[in-house]
Parts: structure tokens; C-alpha cells; sequence
């Protein structure tokens, strides 16, 4: 008898790949977006299960609470602002066009007021390149430039736990370990190392494909994997 594919199984939205988010402390983004400027205090900070750096709690001057990475050389009892008028100083959060070029910055908005989507790994930061009408070119962390609103905003600093990857795992039970905490797939088996009945390339010649691995356009989930309905086939 059959069973399902791990692509049917993580699809499903069982219990099996749900994400815990009862476990996590919160939004980690920008304040609500505001023409006024806001004075801060960093009160706390922790680990949080859903994220690979420190996170920082800051209480602002209006009572709200704010979550935010934790940039290097961020300490408790901190003076966080956040505005057009705030000084160019880690942890800071200022629009783009008020960021001098080769500062570097984090969690940057993808639109104005959307809390940050970009650059807010442990240990990243991205850099102010140039300015130009209404664009604000900044290099991520891949080494592209990217265009953004002037009015995007992005915090100032680098991203502490920049060692997080320095440690080794050393065994495979460390990983499968670490992944299940954070509720991810490990080990992740590949295809033609399966059995027939588990995957459409597993057979018992290991290295050799079951069939094309071009799939349909109109294939059943189970079946689309591969080549997911390739535009043209064969030579030129």
C-alpha cells in the first residue's frame, strides 16, 4: 500500500510541519510608522526561538512596546530613537534618505511602514551606496544593489551573532536536534535514494531514475516533481 510524499504530508498542514508561533515572543519589526520622532529604552535582551540573532525589547516614551534585532554593541538601558530627526548612532532607526551613504543598516522596509523585510539574519548587514532622485540604493548582503523609497525605513548597526555559524555541528544528531526545535525537515533524503512506492525517481537501482524527470503540467502533487512543467523539451 501507498503512502503520501513528504510534499503531500508538508502541504497538508498537519501537526507534523506546523509552525510553533506560540513559542515566539512576537513581530520583530519597526514602530507603527509616524511623522513624529520617538525616544526609547532598550529593557531587555533575549533569545527568541523563531530568530537566529538577540532580540532587544524596547519600551518608547508612548508606553509601546517594540521588538527589534539586536545590532553589535547594543546593551541594556540603552537610548533607542526612531525618526527623521534621530542622531546616525547604532540601533537607531532613521528613513533612508537621512542615512548618510556607507552606513550600514538592517532590516530595511520594503515599503514605507510594512516594519522591515530585508537584511535581518544574525550577523548581516547591508550599505548605503548612493542617492538619486527618489531611489536610495543599498547593497545586501548577497552583493546586489537594490532600489528602495526614500522613505523605507532601516535601522543602524550589524546584526549581533554574526559567530553564529562558526560553531560546528559535528555530529548529525546535533542537526536533527537544532532543525526539530526550530520545527524544520532533517534529513532530507533525496529522491532516487528512495523506494518506488515513496517517490516517482526511487526504484531499487539507486542512481537511476524511475522515469522522465520532466513533470507534467497537469500532474497530480505527488507526481510534479523534477522539472515542474518546463516551457520546451529536447534539443534545439
Amino acid at each position: 500500500m501507498g503512502k503520501n510524499l513528504i510534499q503531500q504530508r508538508r502541504g497538508r498542514g498537519t501537526s507534523t510541519f506546523r509552525v510553533r508561533s506560540f513559542r515566539s515572543d512576537g513581530a520583530v519589526k519597526h514602530i507603527p510608522f509616524s511623522r513624529e520622532s520617538h525616544a526609547g529604552e532598550v529593557i531587555d535582551i533575549v533569545h527568541s526561538y523563531m530568530h537566529s540573532g538577540p532580540i532587544a525589547k524596547v519600551k518608547f516614551e508612548n508606553q509601546q512596546l517594540v521588538l527589534m534585532q539586536a545590532p553589535e554593541g547594543m546593551r541594556v538601558g540603552q537610548k533607542i530613537f526612531s525618526g527623521s530627526s534621530a542622531p546616525i548612532q547604532i540601533g537607531n532607526t532613521l528613513p533612508l534618505k537621512d542615512i548618510p551613504e556607507g552606513t550600514d543598516v538592517y532590516n530595511i522596509e520594503s515599503f514605507p511602514g510594512d516594519g522591515g523585510k530585508f537584511v535581518r539574519a544574525a550577523g548581516s548587514s547591508a550599505r548605503v551606496t548612493s542617492k538619486s532622485g527618489n531611489k536610495v540604493m543599498v547593497m545586501l548582503p548577497s552583493k546586489k544593489e537594490r532600489a528602495f523609497s526614500p522613505e523605507c525605513r532601516a535601522s543602524i548597526g550589524i546584526i549581533a551573532g554574526s559567530g553564529r555559524k562558526e560553531k560546528p555541528f559535528l555530529k548529525a544528531g546535533n542537526k536533527f536536534h537544532r532543525m526539530k526545535a526550530r520545527n524544520k525537515y532533517y534529513p532530507q533524503v533525496e529522491g532516487v535514494s528512495m523506494n518506488a512506492v515513496s517517490h516517482p525517481f526511487g526504484s531499487k537501482s539507486s542512481r537511476t531514475k524511475g522515469r522522465p524527470t520532466q513533470a507534467p503540467r497537469n500532474a497530480p502533487p505527488g507526481r510534479k516533481v523534477g522539472k515542474i512543467a518546463p516551457r520546451r523539451t529536447g534539443r534545439r
